[in-house]
């Protein structure tokens, strides 16, 4: 198995690549983002791309999706495990979005969305990464729903309701500068949870 050599910085060749790849997609989507441009960002070269991925950019590019998924799953156990109440965490979810948006001067938005859209039917890998990291979120959603009591079917039918909500929120909030896209759409999911609330024991 091939090694990334380690920088000063304490990242490998490897995980450069991945992160920048990460970023670089996330900003601008797959066919958006040069080889070269990733390798030069990345302080990589082209012959280190391939060492590490002989699928190159495609292979990268799925790398670099199951990065984006887990970094944005650890966003959401964050937000979620910030109030026992799931209505409440959701709502800490959208506006912890919104402002790391907001910071990024809009540039930052979900790490999958950008690329999901442009590989749907052409490039069934990537699709599939995409697809796994928007059912990873919906699961941390759902988890967090059971754990309150939530039956099961009603817990899964509003975690993807929660995430699919968000991910068009996200991309309003972005396009048009603004974090109130985001914020009411977490003030509106927070309420449709709350309506849904087990009854107490």
């Amino acid at each position: 198995m091939a090694t990334a050599v380690k920088t000063a910085g304490g990242l490998g060749t490897r995980e450069r690549l991945v992160r920048t790849a990460s970023r670089l997609l996330q900003r601008g989507g797959y066919e958006n983002t040069p080889v070269k441009q990733l390798v030069r960002e990345a302080e990589a070269t082209l012959g280190s791309l391939y060492h590490f991925f002989p699928g190159g950019k495609q292979e990268l590019a799925v790398a670099a999706i199951h990065f984006g998924d887990e970094e944005f799953a650890e966003m959401l156990r964050t937000g979620l495990s910030a109030h026992p109440d799931p209505a409440r965490a959701v709502e800490a979810v959208a506006e912890m979005l919104a402002e790391a948006l907001e910071e990024s001067d809009w540039l930052d938005g979900c790490p999958v969305t950008a690329t999901a859209l442009e590989t749907v039917g052409r490039l069934p890998e990537l699709q599939a990464a995409c697809a796994l990291a928007f059912a990873n979120w919906q699961e941390l959603v759902a988890a967090k729903l059971l754990a309150c009591g939530h039956p099961e079917a009603e817990a899964r039918d509003l975690a993807v309701t929660v995430i699919n909500t968000l991910e068009g929120a996200e991309m309003t909030s972005q396009v048009t500068r603004t974090p109130t896209p985001l914020l009411l759409a977490g003030h509106h999911l927070a309420r449709l949870i709350s309506s849904y609330a087990p009854p107490a024991p």
